[in-house]
């Protein structure tokens, strides 16, 4: 899921500035556990507006703000809505917030809510951990299921640096060495031998902005 968090609010009325009619877009998936963009967030954050003295001509959250079919999907039901606004003011991650521009058509201005942080897993309610840089070039079948370019604070794809102390790391002393995990994972699962292997540098070219996946019959891709 996209990790995010709020924008501070003078910020937002920085960007608002010049515009007195504001719709508002939430998300009902990645913001909205992130409370960044649910159903409580988008009430909260019209009744601000309106104390800021901003007209809220109306706000919908959809299932996904990255999803631009199911945006425009619901941009029907609103068009007055829509129509009555000056800008739109979204509180999903970077991409809902370029899916709802692109779901009217570029007509009207969108800004971001939210301040967009990274791709993570949830832990528990409101904990979040970063897990995936995206880089389209996955190598954890080779690193025991642990990313070295997240787990690692150099990024470092060959095996620890010098500056571990008993499973630590030299940039915090706090969190585990990204290796270390790495070597006690690829311990249980009997696979040492991965790392006497050489990794080749990342292929940076494969992430591309934007992909295509081509389905074949059955759902196979």
């Amino acid at each position: 899921m996209i990790i995010s968090k709020a924008k501070p609010f003078e910020d937002i009325l920085k960007m608002l500035e010049g515009s007195s009619r504001v719709f508002v877009v939430g998300c009902n998936d990645c913001a909205a556990l992130c409370q960044t963009g649910g159903e409580e967030q988008v009430k909260e954050m019209a009744a601000r507006l309106t104390a800021a003295g901003k007209t809220v001509t109306g706000s919908v959250i959809p299932d996904a703000g990255c999803h631009v079919l199911d945006v425009k999907r619901v941009f029907r039901g609103v068009k007055d809505q829509l129509a009555d606004a000056e800008v739109l003011l979204v509180m999903s991650c970077g991409v809902g917030t370029q899916a709802a521009g692109e779901a009217v058509g570029g007509e009207k201005r969108a800004v971001p809510a939210n301040e967009t942080l990274f791709h993570g897993e949830s832990q528990r309610f409101g904990h979040f951990a970063q897990r995936c840089l995206q880089c389209a070039d996955c190598r954890l079948g080779e690193t025991g299921n642990i990313c070295p370019m997240i787990r690692c604070a150099k990024g470092l794809m060959n095996g620890p640096c010098g500056g571990v102390v008993n499973g630590k790391c030299e940039v915090d002393r706090e969190q585990d060495c990204g290796w270390y995990l790495i070597y006690q994972a690829l311990k249980q699962f009997g696979r040492l031998d991965l790392m006497k292997q050489i990794m080749a540098p990342r292929d940076w070219s494969k992430g591309q902005p934007t992909v295509v996946l081509e389905r074949k019959p059955g759902g196979a891709a």
